[in-house]
């Protein structure tokens, strides 16, 4: 189990443009956006007393959740994602959903996932069937994502954050989702073992700090 560093930071629409620049100038894009940015699509699970929702907001050290992700509104390529935080690191893991899969998830049909070989999605059966997991919420959004060869190093800005309010029809491209009240851009950093200087000092920002800003717990205050 391979663990990154990550860092978030809270940030406005100027300190995005900002960096924008900086990280244009220094890093390289992401090859899996070809036009510098993409569309993100999340399907976010948890139980009858919230519980990913009350540790995150709670700060509970090592917590984990599931959620299927969609890129673009492209049905050839949907992940069905375990996510690890352990304080400052994380780790994922990730399976390849087919649309009928991730229809059946979303619905609460996990007939099929007991004939699974795949250890993520037999993982989140035994959830499923443990803590009661059930479709939560859609978060929208949009990322720009950047790399960096030394450190294995992420830099994403996402922004234009949406909640499906209580639409859970994650494969309905006219699924309506609304903005969250004073949506902010959010900065993520993520490196193996080391972060290069280049890279630390340029995406600071006088005094911006860490946040434990979380999409989904956003979105979930409209319920």
């Amino acid at each position: 189990m391979q663990f990154r560093h990550e860092e978030k930071h809270e940030i406005n629409y100027p300190d995005m443009l900002v960096l924008r620049q900086r990280l244009r100038a220094v890093m390289a894009p992401d090859s899996h956006a070809p036009k510098g940015r993409y569309e993100i699509r999340s399907l976010y699970f948890d139980n009858l007393e919230d519980k990913a929702l009350r540790e995150k907001l709670d700060g509970v050290n090592i917590r984990e959740k599931y959620r299927i992700r969609l890129y673009n509104n492209d049905l050839s390529v949907i992940h069905l994602e375990r996510k690890v935080k352990r304080g400052g690191l994380g780790y994922k893991e990730i399976a390849v959903l087919t649309p009928e899969q991730a229809r059946s998830l979303a619905g609460g049909d996990i007939r099929w996932m007991a004939a699974s070989a795949d250890e993520v999605i037999l993982g989140f059966r035994t959830r499923i069937c443990e803590y009661g997991l059930t479709a939560k919420v859609i978060v929208d959004y949009t990322r720009e994502p950047f790399v960096f060869g030394p450190g294995n190093v992420r830099v994403t800005l996402d922004y234009n954050i949406r909640t499906g309010l209580r639409c859970t029809d994650f494969l309905n491209p006219d699924c309506t989702t609304v903005p969250i009240q004073d949506s902010p851009c959010i900065l993520e950093v993520k490196w193996d073992n080391f972060l290069p200087d280049v890279i630390r000092d340029m995406v600071q920002l006088g005094d911006r700090h860490r946040t434990a800003f979380s999409k989904y717990a956003a979105c979930r205050m409209y319920d």
